[in-house]
């Protein structure tokens, strides 16, 4: 338990790759670090991240298109964490999403996107050689909150799919440098569109849109201490399925999207409890996405529910 206590102050919700033609996971999580809140501490905030490209990958073909410009996508993030064990935290995330194009006629798109409700767990803790090993399960469902238009890429704000998402950790921690990886599956379901035909590669007469599966691959490494975090992150991101953007046509919820991403992030801790995270990261390869630079800042705090008020005096 000291060992939990002594990292009560880790970011609650770290990490955010932008997708930049689909903000498809615009939020952020824990399932991609090490860290566990202990057994009843709460801890909540607010995250605020901007995504931006110009060119992008229309297929393999790297390009931009003056009719677009420069697309933005602002998100407002409010998550929470909470301790049900020291070995098992619940975490939900909420997104507020817009988006904006600095050229065209495209009319920006805005809301709240989906929820995502998590399960982290942590059966293993040992100490290997002079360092810590620990391993973790974590299963996050996804559910869109309200009736957002999936179907106007680039300026939609998010797939409006249901998916159930299955990631495996490992961490090592040597005194305050740490290595953490992880593989994550992403499952999801089709959706429903507002037009009785598309064309893949293929006529398609249906309204149903199946969206490809997805493997993300997590590495992350830097210093840890109970005050202070500074990690460089890489990620990976690629579709098991779909088709590429077709020449000068708009981007499709069932195109493939691969993403590889770099960047950085860092965490202050403050003895009250306040956290602020911030950070950022750059899209340097990708298949039907933006080459996109991300920053984010937030602030959470951390509260212990295990202390007992204190007795009024009459």
């Amino acid at each position: 338990m000291d060992q939990f206590i002594s990292y009560l102050k880790k970011p609650v919700l770290m990490s955010l790759l932008a997708l930049a033609l689909l903000l498809n996971k615009a939020w952020a999580q824990t399932d991609v670090d090490a860290i566990m809140i202990p057994k009843k501490y709460f801890c909540a905030g607010a995250q605020y991240g901007n995504s931006s490209w110009t060119n992008y990958w229309e297929g393999t073909l790297k390009r931009n298109n003056q009719n677009i410009g420069r697309l933005s996508t602002n998100m407002y993030m409010l998550m929470a964490n909470y301790g049900i064990s020291d070995k098992l935290n619940v975490l939900v995330g909420l997104p507020y999403i817009s988006t904006h194009a600095s050229a065209g006629t495209l009319a920006g798109q805005h809301g709240f996107q989906d929820i995502t409700g998590t399960l982290k767990y942590m059966p293993v803790e040992t100490r290997v050689g002079n360092g810590t090993l620990s391993l973790y399960a974590i299963g996050s469902y996804v559910l869109p909150l309200t009736n957002y238009v999936a179907d106007f890429m680039p300026m939609s704000i998010g797939l409006h799919c249901r998916s159930f998402q299955f990631r495996a950790l490992a961490d090592y921690q040597y005194k305050n440098l740490f290595f953490t990886g992880s593989g994550q599956y992403i499952n999801r379901n089709n959706i429903t569109i507002d037009r009785d035909s598309y064309y893949t590669t293929t006529l398609v007469y249906s309204n149903q849109v199946a969206i490809p599966n997805a493997a993300v691959v997590n590495v992350r490494a830097g210093y840890r201490s109970s005050s202070l975090i500074a990690e460089a992150v890489f990620e990976n991101s690629t579709s098991a399925g779909g088709f590429d953007i077709r020449r000068n046509d708009m981007p499709f919820p069932g195109n493939r999207m691969n993403a590889t991403a770099a960047g950085v992030n860092f965490k202050y801790s403050f003895d009250s409890g306040l956290e602020l995270t911030a950070g950022s990261s750059y899209v340097i390869a990708g298949r039907n996405v933006g080459q996109s630079t991300l920053v984010r800042g937030g602030a959470f705090y951390i509260f212990d529910l295990n202390r007992k008020s204190k007795p009024s005096v009459n």
